[in-house]
């Protein structure tokens, strides 16, 4: 499968899963680690707008930066999902591929997709049976996105996109009760 280059200045959703269905993250400590490699390895080439962690795939939504080159960015991105299979590999004993195939990503072109797919990210522990409340999801971006604490997320950007914060909280809460309704359905 050829898979189009990372370019700069540009929004991607970007989400992978464990190979054969493994999870990604088996303990607590993983998501902290792969959070804080998002940290030592993207911030320099990409701006984050949201994350969600799962235990078997996760999600991310940046914005590639001017002037660091596609090459850089992939880069980067490699480096940050190998630097995570081999210390998972390592930890807990085992071999081969963690991840599916390389992570996949779709370029973002207008904002309405942009608005929808942040509320996505966020309400997807919902729609996985994770919880019943995306809101207290330790491992997605939705609390630091409303919180006042100091974040490497581009939170004023983000919460502008829906207006202000109280929208931002409305729009997700009625994402997810639609989505407990089609659980509830199933």
């Amino acid at each position: 499968m050829k898979y189009e280059p990372l370019i700069e200045d540009t929004y991607y959703h970007i989400y992978n899963c464990g190979n054969n269905k493994e999870d990604l993250f088996i303990e607590e400590e993983n998501y902290a680690y792969f959070l804080s490699l998002i940290k030592k390895y993207l911030l320099d080439v990409s701006d984050i707008l949201s994350y969600c962690l799962l235990k078997n795939h996760f999600h991310l939504l940046i914005k590639t930066k001017i002037n660091v080159g596609s090459k850089n960015i992939s880069q980067q991105f490699s480096n940050l999902f190998n630097a995570y299979a081999k210390a998972i590999n390592k930890k807990y004993n085992r071999t081969g591929s963690l991840f599916k195939d390389r992570f996949s990503r779709i370029k973002i072109i207008n904002e309405d997709y942009l608005k929808s797919l942040i509320v996505y990210i966020h309400t997807n522990p919902v729609h996985h049976n994770f919880t019943d409340d995306f809101s207290t999801y330790k491992y997605s971006s939705y609390t630091s996105l409303i919180s006042d604490k100091p974040t490497s997320l581009l939170r004023t950007f983000v919460i502008d996109l829906f207006e202000d914060k109280e929208n931002f909280k409305y729009i997700h809460n009625n994402k997810q009760i639609s989505i407990l309704k089609e659980l509830l359905l199933e």
